[in-house]
């Protein structure tokens, strides 16, 4: 045996590893800033952001034309228009406060605020001016070509989540919002460090002998990506005492040390033996058992932790990928997250190592509605053949092949060739963000509120994994069930939910003395309505039915009677802080979110929450985690303490099969 080298005692799993490392070093965030939202880029979220104004402020005109009440224009064609009278005109950033009133209108621009009493708006096209009249030759319903105010977002939505990284889309939305400063959270300072003779530095004349450092570069773009702010801080010769000098500055200005090369069982290989001398408790990991990236090492000094990895570019990849990634992420806010995967076919057999997980680099092609995974041949040293790598998949230890055709996972270098793990399209409740957010950091969660149609539309393309919906059927007087046939829904489960009260929300005391939603119709009071495609607008639309057949009028009748029906809210709490901040008097909506705001609730029903799922998500983790959520004592117990909720007996189990 050649003195001084170090023989691997014992090899760990990734997991393994992970789990030692977590003993000495927490995964969670390392602080909050405030940063301008110009600095905000690629930054992590902190908190919420609930919009502090609606958006758009005010009813806004999308076309060049008249505003007009759209009942004054009723009939109006080419051979007999309608002669309204022009009472003013109104640019985009007026401050006007003109109104109209019968067989009045008012000339707008585009961007324009909508006059008080106008409706809709002509376009200009099926208009001619006469003097101080204007002939109408088309006519408008209600809302036609007007942007109605908080349409888009509604002041007390949460429009972006905690956890959320920063995007040129999301600083458009903040900025809409008026939002200057955002808490953000700190991103935690990596040292970067290669090591060995052989190094150059790229720019540099390669000599004989000599190769290129490929290590730093990566490994700065992929802590880049995980949130992190890295530095380079060179190329270190294996030289004991320049290592020692360097690891023990970087341990005191930076949170994380990742090095390369010099990890292995060579007699010039130092890293373990300075990282053992720098600190308690020193080397808590030598050695992984898997090929390649065998040569791993994890060290814990004073609290900091240090990454020893293989010196190889592609294994010193895999490594971190495995198990630098997490904590960068975890410290970075982004979670820890499992490695993002892809599910592909092998185009052709790969051979395992006997006793040993074996690493295979892949490259993916899209072939019709799947992916193929294509093996790489490549070596530890390979560095140009990186660019054909989306990733890799793993042989387990007592696999010795994996067949062409068989289905694998492909673990993905980067995050991005495909979208977020779990994509939940559908109503809107608070109980389902209870159950995301304890999802998201572990998976990149999506949840677009778009109603209950619009998830059961979403899952039928296939563009959802899963999709909550509360649709009454107003001929079998059943929840949600009646309505997978109606949209032909096949290839899904429908998984039991819970029940949820809704009713009339009102200001606290009622001051209007609303008892009905007959009275929101009688005593003209100002309604804000539900989207439509969402449970609750279904349900305020049968109300208004059942209205309509008992005073023998039409439902558009009715409709028209209804102060404010055209005005949409996305959200239960949209709903809430209108009424709140006295923008409507009364909605339809969630006991919860009445007790929320402090406002008054009167009962309507009670009505049933369901998911449905479609069968090739169930295989995801991210699903079967969401499923297991749905059948925990922790869910009951949430549901028990919120008001206006309760669990069903079979919360959580399959209930229907397509």
């Amino acid at each position: 045996m050649v003195k001084g080298r170090v023989i691997f005692h014992k090899l760990v799993t990734p997991d393994e590893a992970l789990k030692t490392l977590r003993e000495y070093v927490e995964f969670k965030p390392l602080g909050i800033e405030v940063v301008p939202l110009e600095e905000s880029y690629g930054r992590v979220l902190a908190e919420d952001i609930r919009a502090p104004i609606d958006v758009p402020p005010y009813d806004i005109s999308t076309v060049d034309g008249y505003a007009v009440r759209s009942i004054d224009v009723v009939g109006a064609r080419e051979d007999n228009p309608v002669r309204l009278k022009v009472v003013g005109y109104i640019e985009a950033g007026s401050t006007s406060k003109i109104s109209i009133g019968p067989y009045e209108c008012v000339e707008v621009a585009t961007g324009a605020p909508i006059p008080q009493g106008a409706n809709a708006v002509v376009m200009v096209e099926y208009t001619k001016r006469v003097g101080d009249y204007v002939e109408i030759f088309k006519p408008v319903t209600p809302g036609e070509n007007i942007f109605f105010t908080a349409s888009d977002v509604m002041m007390g939505e949460t429009v972006v989540y905690r956890g959320t990284r920063i995007t040129p889309q999301v600083i458009g939305v903040l900025a809409a919002l008026g939002i200057r400063y955002i808490k953000v959270y700190k991103r935690p300072r990596v040292a970067i460090v290669s090591t060995g003779n052989e190094l150059t530095e790229p720019g540099k004349p390669l000599t004989y002998g000599r190769i290129y450092d490929v290590n730093s570069y990566t490994l700065y773009s992929l802590v880049l990506e995980d949130g992190g702010k890295p530095n380079i801080l060179g190329i270190l010769p294996d030289d004991y005492n320049r290592l020692m000098e360097t690891l023990t500055k970087a341990l005191k200005e930076y949170d994380v040390v990742i090095t390369s090369g010099g990890t292995s069982a060579g007699v010039g290989d130092l890293v373990y033996r300075v990282l053992n001398e720098l600190g308690e408790p020193g080397v808590i990991v030598h050695g992984l058992n898997i090929k390649p990236g065998k040569p791993t090492v994890i060290a814990v000094i004073n609290g900091k932790p240090v990454f020893g990895l293989p010196g190889y570019p592609i294994s010193c990849i895999i490594s971190y990928n495995l198990i630098v990634k997490p904590l960068i992420r975890a410290l970075s806010g982004l979670g820890s997250g499992e490695r993002r995967v892809v599910k592909a076919y092998l185009a052709s057999r790969v051979y395992g190592a006997k006793g040993r997980r074996t690493i295979v680099p892949v490259s993916l092609i899209r072939r019709s509605d799947r992916w193929i995974a294509y093996p790489l041949t490549i070596t530890s040293g390979s560095i140009c053949r990186l660019l054909k790598c989306d990733g890799y998949i793993v042989i387990p230890e007592n696999t010795l092949q994996l067949e062409e055709g068989s289905s694998v996972d492909v673990n993905l270098y980067t995050e991005g060739i495909v979208g977020v793990d779990l994509e939940f399209i559908g109503s809107h409740c608070f109980i389902v963000e209870r159950v995301l957010d304890k999802l998201r950091g572990k998976y990149n969660v999506r949840l677009l509120n778009v109603g209950s149609v619009g998830g059961l539309i979403a899952i039928r393309n296939g563009e959802a994994d899963i999709t909550g919906i509360h649709l009454l059927d107003e001929e079998t007087g059943e929840y949600n069930i009646p309505y997978i046939e109606k949209y032909g829904l096949s290839n899904i489960v429908v998984v039991r939910g819970y029940y949820r009260e809704q009713g009339i929300i009102v200001a606290k005391g009622n001051p209007l003395n609303i008892k009905s939603f007959e009275d929101i119709i009688e005593k003209n009071i100002r309604f804000i309505n539900r989207n439509r495609g969402s449970g609750t607008r279904v349900l305020i639309d049968l109300l208004i039915a059942d209205i309509a057949r008992r005073k023998h009028l039409s439902f558009n009748e009715v409709t028209s009677r209804i102060n404010g029906y055209w005005i949409e809210a996305k959200t239960h709490s949209a709903v809430a802080s209108a009424i709140k901040y006295g923008k409507a008097d009364a909605g339809i909506g969630l006991r919860v979110v009445a007790e929320m705001y402090n406002l008054d609730f009167i009962p309507i029903r009670s009505e049933e929450y369901d998911f449905i799922i479609r069968k090739d998500a169930l295989s995801k983790n991210c699903v079967k985690e969401f499923l297991e959520i749905l059948r925990s004592d922790w869910l009951r117990k949430v549901i028990d303490n919120t008001p206006g909720y309760k669990a069903r007996s079979d919360m959580g189990e399959v209930v229907i099969e397509l």
